[in-house]
């Protein structure tokens, strides 16, 4: 019973340092973490330069090596710390923490001078670490909400710009023809995208007076096109902050996750998880 207790208080203990950032072990935690994810990714790009790699190359990887085992460490602990191990092993951070671990061990499995290019393409999956970093920005619960409150007029209003897209592509397919490059409708649909966008490659350009009227018309377009988008986020997104601005209205909420499936955003004051009711 005491070996129990006691197997159950360190996982508690690695628990809050590992899931929890308002206790000051957690804190230090965090930013040790961050500190060596933007190492790593640093470490990466110093790689792909080849005259750095060429002089440094024994460094670099003794430094990725002890970047890669810190973090097999924290994987391995996020999982014996929590009751139910697989909702982080498959959740949207644990599929993370994966992808970015194995690439150096992969490297050196995948030994041969015919695999040289996958061993590259391995070890440049490092860089979705970076990815671990927005576990640290504390708008993105709030970033999230939003975009997840407008994603059906988000997904309407593209619907709108792949019909005009179409229309337009077609409309200057028939005007400018084979001669200005307009070879196909679907060219003149990746023309009219393109332009819609702001891009502007150039590959593509219309010659005649009516087709760069059209081409002026939809440049104008484009502009309104790309604000309309935003505008519905940050309304969003706003709309979600009036809880905040209203001091009667907010809710405080910490970093304390639920030791049995991992859920964050719990209010001050709760005793047991809103998800699945476990004591926290």
């Amino acid at each position: 019973m005491i070996e129990q207790k006691a197997h159950s208080g360190w996982k508690h203990k690695l628990h809050e340092v590992i899931y929890e950032a308002d206790t000051p072990a957690g804190k230090l935690f965090d930013i040790v973490l961050f500190v060596l994810i933007i190492l790593s990714v640093i470490l990466v790009m110093l790689e792909s330069v080849d005259h750095i790699d060429a002089e440094h190359h024994k460094i670099l990887l003794i430094l990725e090596w002890i970047i890669t085992i810190f973090f097999s460490l924290e994987y391995i602990a996020r999982i014996i710390s929590i009751k139910k191990p697989w909702k982080y092993i498959f959740s949207f951070y644990g599929i993370i923490d994966f992808v970015s671990t194995i690439p150096l061990y992969l490297s050196y499995i995948l030994a041969g001078s015919q695999v040289l290019l996958a061993v590259r393409a391995f070890r440049l999956l490092r860089v979705f670490r970076i990815l671990k970093l927005v576990k640290f920005i504390g708008e993105a619960s709030q970033l999230q909400s939003a975009l997840k409150a407008s994603r059906t007029k988000i997904a309407v209003f593209i619907y709108v710009v792949l019909i005009l897209s179409v229309i337009l592509g077609t409309l200057m397919y028939l005007i400018e023809g084979d001669e200005a490059g307009f070879t196909s409708i679907p060219t003149s649909i990746y023309w009219t995208i393109v332009t819609l966008t702001t891009v502007g490659y150039g590959d593509i350009a219309p010659q005649t007076p009516l087709g760069q009227f059209l081409a002026t018309v939809i440049m104008v377009l484009g502009y309104g096109i790309i604000a309309v988008p935003t505008g519905i986020v940050t309304a969003e997104f706003s709309r979600s902050n009036k809880g905040e601005q209203n001091p009667g209205r907010r809710i405080h909420t910490n970093t304390q996750a639920c030791p049995n499936c991992s859920v964050e955003g719990h209010r001050d004051n709760a005793t047991h998880c809103y998800n699945c009711g476990h004591l926290l």
